[in-house]
């Protein structure tokens, strides 16, 4: 009997399914500062330092909790994660294109490629949803149950690689050698796989996606189409949607389609093979 084909649908988490950055809605106005001060604070200190922006956001929670008084455990951060707005539709898409790919004969996995914070995003609702999440985690002490060092960091060129890791079923982000085998026989093929952003910061993952086969799109705000215009006039993503992620809206539209697509191709492939066999 033959396998389902998978669509791999790979998302990026702030202003692509949030509506700002993660940190803002819960964990900077617990510190007393506004998103403006605590981000124009890790632009300095990156600026100063010649520390790596995604390294430098992660320093300025660990230190400013600390001069806050504040205990970051884990936690702490999952608390956030329940205080997180999403753009419409958000909560219950997952459901929808699970089902619409059942009664296609597709399966649907979902995969998140975030710069940020693990912790945070294990405390939203859509958590579950995702096959596996990547992104930027803490190391945390035992005893004091608080961050020592950064366990992952996920820089915005760094998220191609779980692309690669996707598509070879090799999950575990310290394995090396596995994501660098060669594999002729993909779990999911490059083309069965898309990538949902928001902009300049996924400029990389969006055209790995596309160039190889896969599908990327770009989704904006309301009003703001011309944050992601630029991308697709370049050719660098397939589609620009608006961040709508209701029932009939364009998004879903387009990932429908998408997805009776890898239907309609399986089938060929399918009924090339028996033709094979047969002459």
């Amino acid at each position: 009997m033959n396998k389902k084909p998978i669509v791999a649908i790979l998302y990026d988490f702030d202003s692509t399914l949030a509506t700002s950055d993660m940190q803002n809605f819960g964990f900077i106005p617990a510190l007393g500062m506004t998103p403006a001060e605590f981000w124009g604070a890790t632009t300095k200190f990156s600026n100063e330092t010649g520390v790596e922006r995604t390294l430098s956001y992660l320093y300025m929670m660990v230190k400013t909790c600390k001069e806050k008084g504040i205990k970051m455990t884990r936690e702490y951060l999952n608390e956030q994660g329940a205080k997180i707005e999403f753009f419409p539709g958000v909560l219950s898409w997952f459901q929808r294109i699970n089902k619409f790919g059942e009664d296609n004969g597709v399966k649907i996995e979902h995969y998140l490629v975030s710069s940020g914070n693990k912790e945070i995003v294990e405390g939203c609702p859509i958590a579950k949803e995702f096959k596996v999440t990547y992104a930027c985690e803490f190391l945390f002490d035992p005893i004091t149950k608080e961050p020592v060092w950064p366990k992952l960091a996920i820089n915005f060129t760094q998220k191609t690689q779980y692309f690669f890791r996707i598509s070879k079923g090799v999950y575990d982000a310290t394995d090396d050698e596995g994501v660098n085998q060669k594999k002729p026989d993909r779990r999911i093929p490059y083309s069965n796989i898309v990538y949902i952003g928001d902009g300049m910061t996924d400029i990389p993952s969006m055209i790995i996606a596309k160039n190889n086969g896969g599908k990327s799109i770009a989704v904006y705000p309301k009003g703001r189409e011309e944050k992601v215009q630029d991308l697709y006039q370049d050719g660098r993503v397939n589609y620009v949607c608006l961040a709508d992620y209701r029932e009939g809206k364009e998004l879903e539209k387009v990932m429908q389609l998408i997805i009776q697509g890898v239907a309609i191709n399986e089938r060929l492939g399918m009924r090339e093979n028996h033709n094979k066999t047969l002459d």
